[in-house]
């Protein structure tokens, strides 16, 4: 039979094709982009929005992930295919987020196509290596805004390299987009900081906000692992409600972009315990809210995560 990873696999072939018949001898790849708008894909919404906030009206920008879609997950369409053939850059998270389709951007970068991996270039030093990864790097950097800065620098730089005639216009952009940033990352720290230390604890669907944990000082526990590509088996779910009973824990998360019916499974596993531990909220962890919405942009995401956190486990 043909399995469905055989799919993938010839989808992956497919897109390999594609972008090396789109590489730099293409010329257009290599033409002048300083007298036209640069079209760019993204894969998430996080990484979209981040490139759109420097680049301004200098660039045309398509998300290929949308609200609630799992990038961990994520399968190409034909569309997709096409977008990609006919950018002048790709920009991604990198770090493995974008499952299967991390490979095809690595092949493309050795091929010398114009692509960002903007969590990938961070220092690695200030970056998490989960036991589970076996060496590998957490790529959820985007929960701790001062990594993301860092990642905003990335495509800063990156677009200068792109377009130097515009270099000024991006550094003014990315100063101020910037300068956002750091508001709301004192935004982050002062909302966290009216929730009493013991109930800071962070559970959700899946292991996605350690980063989040590390910057604002909450204990993170999710019950799949850091890719929603594993299934959560019953040890994980047992050793969780045991958890969160013993902690007695007031409140745990669902997330937009993956199925809610885990946390509600692992809630009324800890009512059968005598506990009751409630659904505090949505957060939006590897894809933002709906476009035109607050949540759809990152500082909107940020804000509303943390107001939901603190809503739920402060009290009101």
């Amino acid at each position: 039979m043909f399995m469905m990873r055989d799919l993938g696999a010839l989808l992956l072939l497919l897109l390999l094709g594609l972008f090396v018949g789109c590489s730099p001898e293409n010329e257009e790849t290599d033409s002048d982009l300083s007298n036209r708008t640069i079209r760019i894909v993204a894969t998430t919404g996080m990484v979209a929005d981040a490139v759109t906030s420097v680049g301004g009206e200098r660039v045309a920008v398509t998300a290929l992930m949308g609200p609630g879609v799992d990038p961990h997950i994520y399968k190409a369409s034909e569309g997709d295919v096409t977008r990609m053939a006919e950018a002048d850059a790709i920009f991604y998270n990198g770090l493995h987020l974008e499952g299967k389709l991390t490979e095809v951007f690595e092949q493309m970068k050795r091929r010398k196509v114009r692509t960002v991996a903007v969590a990938g270039d961070v220092d690695n030093s200030l970056l998490l290596s989960p036991p589970e990864f076996e060496g590998a790097k957490d790529p959820h950097i985007w929960f701790d805004v001062t990594l993301w800065m860092k990642a905003v620098a990335i495509i800063r730089d990156s677009l200068i390299d792109l377009d130097p005639a515009h270099k000024e216009t991006y550094e003014t952009q990315a100063g101020s987009y910037l300068e956002e940033l750091s508001a709301l990352h004192a935004y982050v720290l002062g909302e966290a900081g009216k929730i009493p230390d013991a109930q800071r604890v962070l559970i959700t669907a899946h292991d996605a906000f350690n980063y989040f944990g590390r910057a604002y000082g909450f204990e993170v526990r999710g019950l799949q692992g850091i890719s929603t590509a594993a299934e959560a088996g019953t040890g994980d779910v047992q050793d969780l409600v045991a958890f969160i009973a013993k902690r007695k824990v007031p409140a745990m998360f669902v997330e937009s972009s993956v199925p809610k019916r885990s946390i509600e499974a692992v809630q009324a596993a800890v009512r059968a315990k005598g506990f009751e531990v409630s659904i505090g909220g949505e957060l939006f962890s590897d894809a933002m809210g709906s476009s035109g919405t607050p949540e759809g942009t990152y500082t909107g995401m940020v804000r509303h995560n943390i107001d939901t956190i603190k809503s739920a486990l402060a009290g009101r």
